[in-house]
């Protein structure tokens, strides 16, 4: 196959842009960054040479040229959150109360479909499902782990098996458990679950079509992949609790489980609480298994993966910006209570 310059060359002229913009902005920063804080640093030295040679008083510092500095450093950083974060935020926002196309205003419309729908209220129950479930279920099998395996003969091989899952991501968990819900009429299943069905007797079924179970084996996915997570978490808030008060209440003759309830729990509050809200906002944002394992079809969708389809498969910008707003306004209570977790932690 004969290379055609002139059926590539637009291919080569983006792709030379492409170079050039990476030159630009790359030099860009190394200038901010580092050539000019140098010559200004050397400027200083020559100067403070010059004085010490001549007798002369040393020159004094200019503070405002710190100021200079620090804007040198801080100004890439903060150009691109504007630009990948703050422009899109409020155009997002203002799309919300456009219609689909972005034409005309439509004020609280979008908002109004969101919580009148029928469609939209099962996306909406569906997240609430992930909300209350993944944080809840992954945290309580990460902690029933770390609580297992902790001190264990073979503690660093279980906790890797456990700690897994994180290893791969989203989309790929979904195909590995769409393979364990799979159906095949009668007979033979290729799918786990349905074999280990037809095994007892039953019938095979098609797992994902079924609502609302489809919902919480979607959920199983989510769990699968955080527990590990949760687990790594505890466990180093476990084996962070002071020898000494252990000790001291092996030696008050305390049950196990009465060790567990009113040593472990307590020590390990703060670690919990940052462990359910890492997966809150997690789950709140979750896209990638819905999307792979049911494209959200058969009333499996949640928030996110509506806000997709509405804006890139619909054409429904207005409908799309709307969810997007919404999801954002669920997080930012929960990042809240997080900050002013911390803050209580350092306080204390």
């Amino acid at each position: 196959m004969e290379f055609d310059f002139a059926d590539e060359q637009p291919k080569l002229l983006m792709l030379m842009y492409g170079l050039i913009a990476f030159v630009v902005v790359v030099g860009g920063l190394l200038l901010l960054l580092d050539v000019v804080p140098a010559w200004f640093a050397r400027r200083r030295e020559a100067q403070l040479v010059a004085a010490s040679a001549s007798g002369a008083p040393l020159p004094r510092r200019y503070r405002p040229r710190e100021g200079i500095f620090a804007i040198f450093f801080l100004l890439p950083t903060l150009l691109l959150l504007t630009i990948g974060l703050v422009v899109p935020a409020i155009r997002t926002l203002l799309l919300s109360f456009m219609n689909g196309s972005s034409t005309d205003w439509v004020g609280l419309r979008n908002y109004g479909w969101m919580f009148s729908d029928d469609s939209m209220l099962r996306v909406l129950i569906n997240t609430l499902v992930w909300v209350v479930l993944v944080p809840l279920v992954a945290t309580a099998f990460g902690l029933i782990y770390a609580v297992l395996v902790d001190k264990a003969r073979f503690e660093a091989v279980a906790k890797s098996l456990i700690f897994l899952p994180m290893a791969i991501s989203f989309v790929g968990a979904s195909i590995i458990w769409k393979f364990v819900y799979a159906y095949r009429g009668e007979g033979d299943q290729i799918g786990l679950l349905n074999q280990i069905v037809v095994s007892l007797g039953g019938e095979p079924k098609q797992w994902l079509l079924e609502s609302p179970l489809n919902t919480l084996l979607l959920v199983v996915i989510m769990v699968w992949i955080q527990a590990g997570f949760a687990m790594v978490v505890l466990s180093a808030a476990i084996k962070a609790i002071p020898g000494d008060i252990v000790e001291a209440a092996r030696l008050d003759g305390v049950s196990p489980w009465q060790m567990f309830w009113q040593i472990t729990m307590p020590s390990i509050r703060p670690a919990l609480i940052v462990v359910a809200v890492t997966l809150t906002i997690a789950t709140l944002k979750v896209f990638d298994i819905v999307r792979t394992a049911t494209n959200g079809n058969y009333d499996t969708s949640v928030i996110a993966s509506e806000m997709y389809n509405q804006a890139f498969r619909y054409g429904q910008n207005g409908q799309g910006s709307a969810l997007a707003v919404f999801l954002f306004i669920l997080v930012i209570p929960v990042v809240i209570y997080q900050i002013r977790n911390l803050r209580q932690q350092r306080e204390g």
